[in-house]
């Protein structure tokens, strides 16, 4: 098994699908393990690296007796990442990983891409927690599973779905006391709201609407006003969204972390799309010298007017390509543009685009409505392309 250890504490990390993806780090809750996230892996697997943690104290990670702070289960996440390779990563956690995600965010903000706040909060009450530490040193986690069964799930998941339900109360029941009252205490003693306006990065809130550990009203709606430009998605699901709402939740954190990547597959489609219409009007051997001139410098130029001119425009349905063609050849002579007018002129008879008389009558068209001079040097331009086509078919 994977471990990474940290100040004498093992942490147990697992790293899930293919590694060119972009990294996503899957945090738990305080009282479950890194099997929280089991029914929403299948859909976060096509998109992501997943790298899953065992908080401190969960799971197969030591419990070491004490108080355990957000600065060191923050670290833990850290040495978890710097085991499996993974120098900068999403993360996305839920209650207790929620609150990690947030001291990563704030700490490790060079380690960390974006942030999902999962049916979390930054203002938590001090004393609640104080008690529930005490109870379970006191009397261990089952002092406390009914509480928190009650707002871990719905009650209609729970009935509809009981074997599931059971699951999650014996791995509470079953967790190192120490470990659930180590992480209560980082509960306890977070400080982490009045640093939250001080976030640069990506943050996206996601609220259960049946959540009644941590609603949206007096937790989420702190973290929406206290973090520059988070965003909020609401999901239908009681505290544990990956178990009630694994395809939901999938589907916002794909959106909310894959945005660029997704923009940036838009644009590539874009392009191929124009890139067709601008082989058929002017050729692969124009296009091919035309993409081999690209440089660092003009690149988004390129790219730009192959979406735009050459998909949006030449896309259209409403005129035919030599329509288009002496279109262009009319506007560009009217206006002086002698380059593309050329390209234009020779690209349009070469390819049987229009014929040499349909050239003249617009260029006759010319005269009337953008004056003889531009109509001369059209003219004049034309015939060079002329006579330079007739030489090259000798």
């Amino acid at each position: 098994m994977p471990f990474a250890t940290r100040d004498g504490t093992r942490i147990y990390w697992k790293r899930e699908g293919v590694e060119s993806r972009p990294a996503l780090v899957l945090l738990n809750s305080i009282g479950t393990d890194m099997a929280l996230w089991e029914t929403t892996l299948p859909h976060l697997l096509p998109a992501f690296h997943i790298l899953r943690i065992d908080t401190r104290g969960h799971g197969a990670s030591d419990a070491p007796e004490g108080d355990y702070s957000l600065p060191m289960l923050a670290a833990d996440v850290i040495a978890a990442m710097d085991a499996a390779g993974i120098a900068k990563a999403a993360v996305a956690g839920v209650s207790l990983g929620g609150m990690i995600a947030m001291q990563l965010a704030l700490d490790h903000g060079d380690r960390i891409t974006g942030a999902a706040l999962i049916c979390t909060s930054a203002t938590m009450d001090k004393t609640a927690w104080t008690d529930r530490v005490a109870k379970v040193r006191a009397e261990g986690t089952a002092g406390i599973a009914d509480l928190a069964m009650g707002r871990f799930l719905s009650p209609g998941f729970t009935a509809a779905h009981p074997s599931v339900a059971e699951s999650v109360k014996r791995g509470l029941l079953d967790m190192a006391d120490a470990g659930y009252a180590g992480c209560g205490a980082a509960i306890r003693d977070m400080a982490l709201i009045d640093r939250l306006p001080g976030l640069s990065l990506p943050v996206l809130v996601v609220a259960g609407s049946r959540d009644t550990s941590t609603p949206y009203a007096g937790h989420g709606e702190h973290l929406i006003a206290a973090i520059p430009g988070a965003k909020l998605a609401t999901l239908d699901a009681a505290h544990l969204a990956p178990i009630e709402s694994p395809r939901p939740l999938a589907g916002a954190l794909r959106d909310f972390f894959l945005a660029d990547t997704k923009r940036e597959e838009a644009a590539d489609t874009l392009f191929e799309a124009g890139l067709v219409n601008r082989r058929r009007v002017l050729g692969d051997e124009w296009v091919d010298r035309s993409l081999a001139k690209r440089t660092p410098f003009n690149h988004d130029f390129q790219a730009m007017i192959t979406r735009i001119a050459w998909n949006e425009i030449w896309g259209r349905p409403g005129l035919d390509d030599r329509t288009r063609r002496l279109l262009v050849v009319a506007i560009t002579a009217s206006l002086g543009r002698w380059e593309e007018f050329e390209l234009h002129v020779r690209t349009g008879l070469a390819r049987d685009g229009f014929t040499r008389e349909e050239l003249k009558e617009v260029l006759m068209q010319l005269a009337i409505y953008a004056g003889v001079p531009a109509a001369n040097t059209g003219f004049a331009e034309a015939g060079k392309i002329i006579a330079a086509m007739d030489e090259e078919t000798r």
